[in-house]
């Protein structure tokens, strides 16, 4: 058989073994099992609210439930260990049970919700959810949810932290499927962190840098600071009326103005006075006299083209 099949065949028989447990031990609280593979046979431990009704008189119930499974599930000497339920309010199954009796026997299934669940966090749960789908009030059905606390609902902390349990009652309208889920006080969640008071923190030690640093901080608190004079105490101290670096910004931007000025307006008048040289006269009037010549033959060569052309 392959492996996948081998899972599903075992997840099956575990739940059929589930169900006829709840069945036979619905009366003494049954709270779940767990079943486990040893080279002695198969062991399975019991959770019951009453241990003393599945053990029987003289063992007479827990010997007639051996020879079922025996008999129905094929098992290999069975070992059933029953263990009673510390606390019934925390235990998922044991709750879904309660609550579907409840509801069979007329509980409106608000008040039923609220008061369940408000029983599972006085036990001191850190989360609680009832879910009830079916027929719960008319002919059309509906899922209604009670929350408190905190609750998982997927990842590993909701299959290995959050107790599950299923119960089913059975109505006149219809059958209500009822789901409980608990997380019991003290459990380990991956988000959980805790802060410690007497935590002790060591010391962290700065490197000195300079001269200046080796003297330490309290070296330099402990000199005492100069002596400021007091305005009012001393009547020979002025006090300025504006602010210094005001008045200091002032009179470098009035510098720098004059300086401005002043060195335009010399510009100014150097251009004004400076003559222009005789030599550089007479080049300027050679230049014009050939450009002259040049227009004037220019001219010329025009006018004796256009006759040419009139001669033809």
């Amino acid at each position: 058989m392959a492996d996948e099949h081998q899972f599903i065949e075992d997840g099956l028989r575990r739940s059929q073994i589930n169900e006829f447990f709840a069945d036979e031990l619905g009366r003494a609280g049954y709270g779940g099992m767990d079943v486990a593979q040893t080279p002695m046979g198969t062991q399975i431990v019991l959770k019951a609210e009453k241990p003393g009704m599945v053990i029987g008189k003289g063992g007479k119930n827990i010997r007639k439930i051996t020879t079922e499974l025996e008999d129905r599930f094929d098992m290999d000497d069975p070992q059933i260990d029953v263990q009673e339920v510390d606390e019934p309010d925390l235990n998922a199954q044991i709750v879904a049970d309660r609550l579907a009796n409840a509801l069979e026997r007329g509980w409106y299934f608000r008040k039923a919700g609220h008061t369940t669940i408000d029983r599972i966090m006085d036990a001191g749960a850190l989360g609680a959810e009832i879910v009830l789908s079916g027929k719960v009030t008319g002919a059309r059905s509906r899922v209604e949810k009670f929350n408190r606390g905190y609750i998982k609902h997927n990842g590993e902390p909701a299959e290995e932290v959050v107790d599950h349990g299923q119960g089913v009652a059975v109505m006149k309208l219809g059958t209500i499927g009822v789901n409980v889920k608990i997380i019991p006080p003290g459990a380990q969640l991956p988000d959980d962190f805790d802060i410690r008071e007497d935590a002790e923190v060591p010391e962290v030690e700065q490197a000195a840098v300079g001269a200046e640093a080796e003297e330490g901080v309290e070296s330099l608190l402990e000199e005492e600071p100069e002596e400021v004079p007091d305005a009012g105490a001393d009547e020979d101290v002025e006090v300025p009326d504006e602010d210094p670096a005001e008045a200091i910004d002032e009179e470098i931007v009035e510098e720098v103005v004059e300086e401005t000025q002043e060195t335009a307006t010399e510009a100014t008048d150097v251009a004004e006075e400076e003559p222009v040289g005789d030599a550089e006269a007479e080049d300027i009037d050679e230049l014009d006299e050939e450009i002259e010549s040049e227009a004037a033959d220019l001219v010329a060569e025009m006018e004796a083209a256009d006759e040419d052309e009139e001669d033809e």
